[in-house]
């Protein structure tokens, strides 16, 4: 008998199954720069870190005071990170193990993320993650982006599995108050260790203080089997 029988996944992408947050930062310092911001650091981009890229080019256009639109904005970083997506975007390979096993076991999966629909299928191509993937929401296709539980309720819908009855793996602060928010329980695997320490994690189910470091595949499904009895 399978004991994840009704259980569901929904991982985030970025910093979560992948290690995309270093093209992301590239992609958010070139934009910058063609618009007369200098110095971007990666302290700077670690802000943005969960938050939906539309969201983030938002907050450019009030903090560094540009007089591009959010499209034009949105649309520069979005073609300089898809460049470099496909030129390599590396998976965490016990993550990768976890999709793996969990997927051998007939449980569905979802990736809920803040990229855009086209970054996500690039990433998830170019990983082949894509082949055990398939159902995938983006920010973009939901009212409200992330802390707001929208993307994590519509994956929900689309596996046809309740809410309660699933799981998030997540690395940063704003999807681990949306997973909360969903009525979903949390795998926390922050990708920011100095937020390990956020109110936000302390409502995960599992949180790895240590990060991808701390991850296996075979401890967080571990931990699946154990609670899911009483999810």
């Amino acid at each position: 008998m399978n004991q994840l029988a009704g259980t569901a996944v929904v991982f985030d992408l970025d910093g979560t199954l992948v290690d995309s947050e270093p093209n992301y930062y590239e992609a958010s310092r070139l934009t910058l720069a063609e618009h007369g911001v200098r110095g971007f650091s990666w302290a700077d981009h670690e802000r943005y870190v969960g938050i939906s890229t539309q969201e983030t080019v938002t907050d450019w256009r009030r903090r560094y005071g540009l007089t591009a639109s959010v499209a034009e904005l949105l649309a520069a970083k979005n073609r300089r990170y898809l460049a470099l997506a496909r030129q390599g975007t590396r998976a965490y390979p016990e993550m990768r193990k976890f999709v793996e096993l969990l997927a051998g076991e007939g449980v569905p999966l979802a990736v809920a993320s803040g990229s855009s629909p086209e970054a996500i299928a690039a990433v998830l191509a170019g990983t082949g993650l894509d082949a055990r993937l398939r159902t995938v929401v983006s920010a973009d296709e939901v009212a409200h982006g992330k802390p707001a539980p929208d993307v994590f309720l519509e994956a929900a819908r689309r596996l046809g599995v309740p809410p309660e009855r699933c799981v998030v793996v997540e690395d940063a602060v704003p999807g681990a108050a949306a997973a909360h928010a969903a009525g979903m329980r949390c795998i926390a695997v922050p990708y920011v260790a100095a937020q390990a320490d956020a109110p936000e994690f302390a409502t995960a189910g599992l949180l790895l203080r240590g990060g991808q470091a701390e991850f296996t595949a075979r401890g967080a499904h571990d931990w699946l089997l154990r609670t899911a009895a009483s999810a």
